[in-house]
């Protein structure tokens, strides 16, 4: 069994499917869009992430014949089969024909804003939902979670290996997102061979309690791995690890060798790093740089450079590849257009709910990006495409309407681009790489303004909808509440 199986999915989806197909609507065209409500880990941005996946979703996505004798098997609650013999059948053919479009990853991207479009046939569209939900919300919540990380470690490069706490195989792209969102590189093998992201490691506190003393396990390694040797000297005590440490560092000196660093996983990090700092230049090794690890994240990697710790580089595990302090994006997925096939012109679609948070937004959705003369973002516009965007170019705050901006005037770019056309995936290899992503990520870090960027209390940026489709959402609400 494999993980790309179009039965990765809810089972509503295909109970659903069977309802469009048998009420033949299943061709009736519609338009998806899939966007998040709130600012994961109370920062100020999010990074865009999973694409790739959802790539390698569509390219494989069909029923075989093991899955369909599987939903064979499935009875209805009040008896007998839940899935039609003649709805198998067609399963058993079906493939994609939809298309999707998505922003880039590694892109920054905000609340109530949509970055992944579906359009095509309505029973596609809900087919391949979860999957989709699944492959963006996990993944741009370590790629944000990541950026976040080294953005405390203030160019310090940080090492993620967290597969061990992470959830499964999820930890996978867990360890290509961390990349994405800005990791120097991962422990992860596999990771490293499937997305050609960078690896890094060393040994653990078993080597050394595997030989009679520290010092005989130091010298073995640095044996061993003469350029790739960075020794864990806290398995008893770090004081004397470090000494142990630089025993061997100046025996590797003198082999024309160089002991490239130390790691410490436990105890006041601070301290140690500082006490570890001195030792090493008192005995000549200033060119021995110091790791810190043992449950960091960016919250306690600032706290430590707060205190002047000299760290050269850390490794960040539990917390990073599994989002500790926050399980889940909550991105949604959500109708906002039909059409009749052969038709032109789509009908708006709208949830409104009892509460007001949950409004969606009308149309075939794209995002308008703007930037200030500085090369600065200055506000991001969703608008329909199928509807002119009204010149004077302002924004309406989607759960507040009395907020609004202009940015009329402004260089802009639009951030969805072409994922699949009728159900063939058109990015190459390039929009595929991790390493391409956190350039990008990188890049549009750098395009946010310092308050957006804090830990705390960030300056919220500006995202709203164009003016006209503001006016036509308020007038669906209207009528569907039956006010006019």
């Amino acid at each position: 069994m494999e993980a790309t199986s179009a039965l990765l999915t809810d089972l509503y989806q295909i109970t659903m499917a069977q309802g469009y197909w048998d009420a033949n609507r299943g061709t009736e065209e519609a338009c998806f869009t899939m966007f998040f409500r709130d600012y994961p880990f109370k920062g100020g941005y999010a990074v865009a992430c999973g694409t790739a996946q959802l790539a390698e979703l569509v390219e494989d996505y069909r029923f075989s014949d093991d899955d369909i004798a599987y939903l064979r098997t499935l009875a209805a609650p009040g008896g007998g089969p839940l899935f039609a013999e003649d709805f198998l059948a067609y399963l058993a053919d079906f493939r994609l024909t939809c298309d999707i479009d998505a922003v880039r990853e590694g892109t920054v991207v905000f609340p109530h804003e949509p970055i992944v479009r579906v359009t095509g046939p309505i029973m596609q569209c809900q087919l391949i939902e979860t999957a989709l939900l699944n492959c963006m919300n996990f993944q741009t919540l370590i790629a944000t979670k990541a950026a976040r990380v080294c953005r405390a470690a203030d160019g310090r490069p940080v090492a993620e290996f967290g597969l061990r706490r992470a959830q499964g195989l999820g930890g996978v792209w867990a360890s290509r997102a961390a990349v994405v969102g800005g990791c120097a590189s991962t422990s992860n093998v596999l990771a490293g061979r499937m997305f050609d992201i960078p690896v890094s490691g060393t040994h653990a506190h078993s080597w050394v309690m595997s030989f009679p003393d520290e010092l005989t396990a130091f010298r073995e390694y640095a044996r061993i791995f003469p350029k790739n040797c960075v020794l864990l000297v806290d398995s008893y005590d770090v004081e004397q690890g470090v000494k142990n440490a630089i025993t061997v560092g100046l025996e590797m000196r003198e082999r024309g060798e160089r002991l490239a660093g130390i790691r410490i996983d436990s105890g006041d990090l601070a301290w140690l790093a500082k006490m570890a700092r001195r030792m090493l230049d008192e005995a000549g090794l200033d060119d021995c740089g110091i790791v810190l690890s043992n449950d960091l994240d960016e919250h306690t990697i600032k706290s430590i450079l707060d205190e002047g710790a000299p760290v050269s580089s850390w490794g960040v595990g539990t917390k990073l590849a599994t989002a500790y302090d926050q399980p889940t994006l909550g991105g949604v997925y959500k109708l906002s257009a039909v059409r009749e096939p052969g038709q032109k012109e789509w009908t708006n679609r709208l949830k409104i709910s009892e509460s007001a948070a949950k409004l969606t937004m009308p149309g075939v959705l794209d995002v308008r990006r703007y930037y200030h003369d500085s090369g600065t973002i200055a506000g991001d516009m969703v608008f329909d495409v199928t509807r002119p965007v009204d010149e004077r170019e302002v924004i309406v705050d989607p759960v507040d309407d009395m907020r609004q901006k202009r940015l009329g005037g402004l260089r802009f770019e639009t951030l969805l681009h072409p994922l699949a056309r009728e159900g063939r995936v058109v990015l190459d290899a390039g929009e595929r790489s991790a390493m391409r992503a956190r350039d990008r990520a990188a890049a549009g870090l750098e395009t946010l303004d310092e308050t957006q960027l804090r830990m705390l209390n960030p300056h919220t940026y500006p995202v709203g909808l164009e003016l006209g489709l503001h006016e036509r959402r308020r007038e669906l609400v209207a009528k569907l509440r039956g006010i006019v």
